[in-house]
């Protein structure tokens, strides 16, 4: 057990200190050795090396008047953990607090000198957060049971003009076969059959409450279902002029607003039945399209560059 204590504390030291450009020398190994309770000869702790490096860690050895080691080798380079923070920073879905957390164990895989860049972007929160700490145990439980071809029950929120959460249908428990997770505009959604309905639909993960695993079956997928087909029927806002625009919207689609741009968009209460937007878009055929499926609820107020868009669309059609 000591010999195993030993050289997990050697792997350690040398995997949070060392990198080509800062190593260190058997005297310094066991200086850090000693405060930790242990100790080594030289001898000793040349062989600890070298059962690491038969492990698969990739230590070198300096050969100078006093032997130097580092780490040469570790699971992902700098740019690669940096790509990875930028992907959890942007993702809306991810909490700031799971965020800090994330950036935090995806720092080990650097090299020392290089934490400090990573640290310098931990607060770089640029997108609304998610406030569902939740999320992270629904997405596992939901992909636990398309492993195991579960159903899954639940209950589905929306929300008021005043942001304030209502589960759907009176708390009505949802019964789903879940066929699979897809990722959309910074969100989880789960697809599957709707028992009630007796179709395909599709849930955000984030939207949903008290999911469990039940212990039916899931009702196999209809032959004609392919979920690539689905993702493209379902998804799709982008490939315009990117805009910020202002819409004024039936007290209704206060969920649909929410579910497109996340809770911390900017909204305004018009009087008892309206309230307005303002979000940033891009002004592409299929944002106008998503204000036209509103059959009349949402308002383009302005710019006007949106506005005379969406009309000369419109006119397209007479």
């Amino acid at each position: 057990m000591a010999l195993q204590n030993r050289m997990l504390i050697v792997f350690k030291y040398l995997w949070d200190n060392t990198d080509e450009d800062h190593t260190a020398s058997l005297a310094e190994i066991t200086k850090h050795l000693e405060d930790c309770g242990q100790t080594a000869d030289p001898r000793t702790l040349k062989k600890d090396i070298d059962q690491l490096v038969e492990l698969g860690v990739d230590i070198v050895k300096d050969r100078k008047i006093q032997n130097q080691y580092h780490v040469a080798t570790r699971h992902f380079d700098a740019p690669e953990v940096k790509l990875l923070i930028d992907a959890v920073q942007s993702s809306r879905f991810i909490t700031k607090k799971k965020s800090k957390a994330l950036i935090k164990k995806l720092a080990v895989f650097v090299a020392p000198n290089q934490k400090q860049t990573l640290k310098r972007q931990l607060y770089v929160d640029v997108r609304s957060k998610s406030g569902n700490e939740s999320i992270y145990l629904t997405v596992d439980r939901i992909q636990t049971a398309i492993t195991e071809e579960k159903k899954i029950v639940f209950q589905y929120y929306d929300y008021t003009p005043e942001k304030e959460r209502v589960f759907r249908r009176d708390g009505q428990i949802y019964s789903v076969s879940p066929y699979a997770l897809l990722w959309n505009n910074d969100a989880y959604y789960v697809v599957g059959y709707h028992d009630s309905r007796g179709i395909v639909a599709k849930f955000r993960a984030d939207r949903i409450a008290n999911l469990e695993i039940s212990d039916k079956p899931v009702i196999r997928k209809p032959k004609d279902f392919d979920v690539s087909e689905f993702f493209l029927q379902e998804f799709s806002m982008r490939g315009g002029k990117e805009c910020r625009v202002e819409l004024l919207c039936d007290n209704v689609l206060m969920t649909s607003i929410i579910d497109r741009f996340g809770e911390a968009v900017h909204t305004e209460v018009v009087d008892d039945q309206h309230f307005k937007v303002t979000a940033t878009v891009d002004l592409s055929n299929t944002f106008y399209g998503w204000v036209f499926a509103s059959a009349g609820k949402m308002r383009i107020l302005s710019p006007n560059e949106a506005a005379g868009g969406f009309s000369a669309l419109l006119d397209s059609f007479k």
